[in-house]
């Protein structure tokens, strides 16, 4: 998610606050962030005194506070209670990042599974991605997103973290552009949330396990942290692998050569 001006500084100083919260109480305040983000979605006319940078900031806070009081746990209130008093560069900012908080709380709290929540939303997005009628259900217009989330819950539920389940029953909600578009992002958020940077690598045949924790190590030093490897098997390439982690690209796969030379010698 990018921000620019005072939504930057907004998101940075309510990630703080976030962070202080701590063990089964992040959980708690995920889901109250997640919650208060689809009211403000659904609610303009909220959203818009919410984000009036002519309003008194105590003001607003006040009416969060009358109208979540008791709806939603004290420190997840204090959070979007904050929110409303600062500055929005945009008027969708607000509900994007209390999301974008609340996929961070979701991250945190399931502290030594994070690595398997990366992997499984990554796993999910290729199986939305990879099966049409799937990916149809889910954008159908006609389909109520009770209906999509329990298609979901029919397919991950005791196969997936609560976690993933969660954050797919979450990229329904259409404020990312497709479902896969969400779960690529959320996984993002997660991937930062321990510290790492994510590579997507195309490989021709699936890599060994030695052959993945090699290159996990030489994108790890070569980037001076972490690295999350999202490995995709894709036939095509005929050889070699293309590795893509955030604006970089490296391409050394054997159908990237060959189209190279032919496009020398067409030239």
């Amino acid at each position: 998610m990018l921000l620019r001006g005072a939504s930057a500084d907004a998101q940075a100083g309510l990630r703080t606050k976030l962070d202080a919260a701590a063990g089964a109480t992040v959980a708690t305040v995920g889901e109250d962030l997640i919650g208060v983000a689809a009211v403000l979605r659904a609610e303009p006319g909220l959203r818009r005194v919410a984000t009036d940078q002519s309003t008194d900031a105590a003001a607003k806070a006040g009416l969060i506070r009358q109208l979540f009081d008791g709806k939603i746990s004290a420190t997840g209130l204090d959070i979007v209670a904050e929110a409303v008093s600062l500055r929005w560069t945009a008027t969708r900012d607000l509900a994007d990042v209390l999301e974008n908080l609340g996929v961070v709380a979701v991250a945190k709290s399931t502290e030594a599974d994070a690595a398997r929540l990366a992997d499984e939303l990554f796993t999910v997005a290729q199986l939305v991605d990879g099966n049409t009628d799937l990916r149809g259900a889910l954008s159908d217009p006609a389909r109520t997103e009770q209906d999509k989330a329990a298609l979901l819950h029919g397919l991950l539920d005791g196969k997936a973290l609560p976690a993933t389940v969660r954050l797919t029953v979450l990229a329904l909600n259409g404020s990312h552009r497709t479902v896969v578009a969400a779960l690529t992002e959320y996984q993002k958020v997660v991937a930062a949330v321990r510290g790492e940077g994510v590579a997507k690598v195309r490989v021709a045949r699936d890599l060994t396990d030695a052959d993945r924790q090699r290159l996990q190590d030489a994108l790890s030093s070569q980037y001076g942290r972490p690295v999350h490897l999202n490995v995709s098997v894709e036939p095509e390439l005929v050889g070699g692998m293309r590795v893509e982690i955030g604006d970089d690209v490296i391409d050394g796969s054997v159908a990237s050569r060959l189209d190279d030379a032919r496009r020398r010698l067409a030239g």
